[in-house]
């Protein structure tokens, strides 16, 4: 069976781009194929930073013929409706059309539609011209002679206009061959914009210029390898990685490794060449973290560090080069070190400025005294500026210090209930946000917190606060840390709540795919500490104390205009969140609903139960309980559909059969007994109390007609039904649990 080959080649593909373009690409050229009837046995998608290749192995040669039949009215039918048929089938005249009969409906016409297959080569000529036109880049641009205006003639080219090509960069050529894999080979010829597909393809822009001529895959791979083009990009980051190991091992040091600027700089290169770099040991007196982020952000360097270390970095760094330049690469790292140092030296001016004062320090008063600030203490002056400028959180939730009032507001709510100094908490709070005024975090937005922390420990500020100022944004995704100091966790809390009301009550919540504030990941977060720190907190309670000052009104930066529909929505919200990570952490989906209560708002608590739910319902125990709550609540259910008169309370007086003076009995028992272990959260013996009921039910079910003659007593009778649904409801609702 033939395989196809094609490449397209432009002048520049970001790196960001690269590995979603190649899978893009895979995907229509495959899902046209396959829709147009052909079928193929494997594709691979491959990318450098100058071209998109895909190589689609066992493709059919031709589409299966196709018969298709349409039936039409009736050949009594009139005029009109025997139109619309032709019309739809395509046939010009009744006489093209045959006649069927049917026992019931008489005579009807059908027509017959036969599709010869069609050759591989005329299918994807055919597809791919449309493919390229519409290729989903995130940006694209036109570019060339035909982007002239439409009706103008450039270079001898008519111009189209909006109807050029619109590419990532400008397209330079198109390779498509087609063929078996011993046999000739043959061109597919299409044209996109000027450019005709062929057989040629260029290496390396500097080494290796030249036109090559392919056949196939294998040769094509292996004339790009001689002309200085590792077409693969995971073997690309795979020489790239150990190639620097081996540099910064040979010299003493180790790489630290960074697997997204590996990922970015293996769509830079062609034909990686990795060099080590320096800088003078006077910069790492600069924080590690900046020193990193400015040679990755500017350089797309790897730090290195003295081998054995774990924290510090060493005035070494990596540098991967697109040739291999004949000096051995001196003067490449001439010019990344010069570029370099300017780098580290407008860090460590920033760095410095960032523990000096301020220069207006009198127009802060204001705000210092509103948070308790001490003005001779740098952090300190920064959220005092931050407040003063009235910074924007955003448009319709006010500025950042209004912000950092209401959670200040929650975090001493949630400080009691976590157990942390409710001081150091408000400490903690008023500074969390000071970094963004910092020079270091404006250039390196990602250092917020972080940044913060360092200024503070400087300042001399309590361990936890300074702890708590880096954490309280974390965790930031489902495999970053948790914080552990309980003001962090008391800050963290705070910080996500108020974001999640503060969007809630402006309607801005996640639709869909989009969650343009990264709400879903707040809820996670807040979710992951109560889990994951043991945090019994009731959302709802914590939430309305904390909004209490600002009576749902604008004084504390906006209007909830229903508090109570709000924050139960927003419950709901955290209850898909919860069900989320629940399922990760591999409960089952109807236990997770068994547990799990529209007003359920202290959430280690459900965890809990869905825990020792899970744990017992496999137990011979937990089987017991099961039958005898389902068979019970089941019928209940029926007849409470029905509209069957249920009594208010079981009354012993209409007891008469022993079977359900015993049932009374046991429910009684149980309920006293689970209730109580409820109490003590010990929800397993709440659960061994429940399944001593399966006993008393199936001799109820034996010996006593529950749909009795006498209204009275079926409504007795299916209280005491009742009874037991109340019973095991104190624990889950058992009737959707399957099995």
């Amino acid at each position: 069976m033939p395989d196809l080959l094609l490449e397209l080649r432009s002048e520049e593909i970001p790196a960001r781009m690269q590995r979603k373009a190649a899978g893009d690409l895979k995907k229509l050229v495959t899902d046209a194929l396959v829709e147009a009837g052909l079928t193929y046995e494997g594709a691979r998608e491959y990318w450098t930073p100058r071209r998109l290749t895909l190589d689609i192995r066992g493709l059919t040669a031709r589409s299966a013929d196709q018969r298709e039949e349409i039936k039409g009215p009736s050949t009594k039918a009139p005029e009109q409706a025997v139109q619309g048929f032709l019309r739809k089938a395509g046939l010009s005249s009744v006489e093209e059309a045959q006649v069927a009969s049917d026992p019931k409906k008489g005579d009807f016409y059908v027509a017959v539609i036969s599709k010869p297959g069609r050759a591989a080569e005329e299918i994807i000529a055919d597809v791919m011209p449309g493919i390229i036109r519409s290729f989903p880049w995130p940006k694209s641009m036109r570019s060339g002679a035909a982007s002239a205006p439409k009706g103008m003639r450039f270079n001898g080219i008519d111009g189209k206009g909006s109807e050029s090509l619109r590419w990532v960069r400008p397209l330079q050529s198109i390779l498509c061959m087609f063929g078996p894999e011993h046999d000739e080979t043959q061109i597919i010829p299409f044209e996109v914009d000027g450019i005709t597909a062929s057989n040629v393809t260029y290496g390396h822009r500097f080494h290796a210029p030249e036109a090559i001529t392919v056949r196939r895959f294998d040769d094509y791979v292996a004339s790009l390898e001689k002309a200085k083009v590792m077409l693969d990009a995971e073997r690309r980051k795979d020489v790239i990685l150990h190639d620097a190991k081996d540099l910064t091992f040979a010299n003493g040091l180790e790489l630290v490794e960074d697997e997204g600027l590996l990922e970015e700089v293996s769509g830079l290169v062609e034909w990686p060449h990795v060099l080590m770099g320096t800088f003078e040991e006077e910069y790492l007196q600069i924080p590690a973290e900046i020193i990193r982020l400015t040679i990755k952000t500017n350089q797309k360097c790897f730090v290195t560090r003295p081998q054995g270390a774990t924290e510090g970095l060493s005035n070494h760094f990596i540098l991967i080069s697109n040739i291999e330049a004949k000096d051995g690469g001196k003067e490449i790292i001439h010019g990344n070190g010069k570029v370099v140092r300017a780098r580290l030296s407008d860090a460590k001016h920033f760095w410095t400025r960032d523990q000096g004062n301020l220069p207006d320090l009198e127009t802060l008063k204001a705000s210092a005294d509103k948070f308790g600030l001490d003005l001779s203490k740098p952090l300190d002056q920064r959220m005092a500026k931050l407040d003063a400028l009235n910074v924007t959180f955003h448009a319709k939730l006010g500025t950042q210090g209004a912000r950092v009032e209401r959670i200040r507001a929650l975090a001493k709510q949630i400080a009691g209930v976590v157990g942390a100094d409710e001081k150091l908490v408000d400490r903690a709070v008023v500074l969390a946000k000071a970094d963004l005024r910092t020079e270091a975090v404006g250039e390196f937005p990602e250092l917020q917190g972080l940044m913060g922390r360092k200024y503070a420990v400087l300042q001399g500020e309590d361990a936890s606060v300074a702890a708590a100022i880096e954490d309280h944004y974390k965790p930031q995704g489902p495999s970053d840390r948790v914080p552990e100091d309980k003001v962090a966790i008391a800050v963290a809390l705070a910080d996500k709540l108020d974001t999640l009301v503060g969007f809630w009550t402006i309607d801005e919540k996640p639709t869909g795919s989009k969650d343009p504030y990264a709400l879903r990941r707040a809820a996670l977060g807040v979710v992951r500490i109560m889990l994951e720190r043991k945090v019994r907190l009731p959302l709802l309670k914590i939430i309305f104390a904390g909004y209490a000052t600002a009576r749902f009104s604008g004084p504390l930066g906006f209007t909830i205009e229903n508090p109570k529909a709000t924050f139960v929505d927003l419950l709901s919200f955290f209850h898909d969140r919860l069900k989320v990570y629940l399922r990760d952490m591999g409960a089952r989906h109807d236990i997770i609903d068994a547990v799990l209560t529209p007003d359920a708002d202290d959430l280690l608590l459900v965890a809990r139960r869905a825990e020792a739910l899970t744990a017992f319902i496999t137990s011979e125990d937990g089987k017991n309980l099961l039958a005898g709550t389902k068979r019970a609540t089941q019928l209940l259910a029926a007849e409470e559909k029905k509209g069957t008169v249920v009594a208010d309370a079981v009354s012993p007086d209409l007891l008469k059969l022993d079977a359900e003076q015993a049932l009374h009995a046991a429910i009684t028992s149980a309920t006293s007994e689970a209730a109580a272990a409820v109490a003590a959260e010990d929800f397993r013996s709440a659960m061994e109390a429940l399944s001593k009921l399966r006993g008393p039910v199936d001799a109820f079910f034996e010996a006593v007609l529950v749909n009795d003659e006498d209204p009275a007593v079926r409504a007795n009778r299916l209280a005491l039904l009742k009874a037991i649904r109340e019973a095991t409801g104190t624990v889950a609702d058992f009737s959707k649990i399957s099995g």
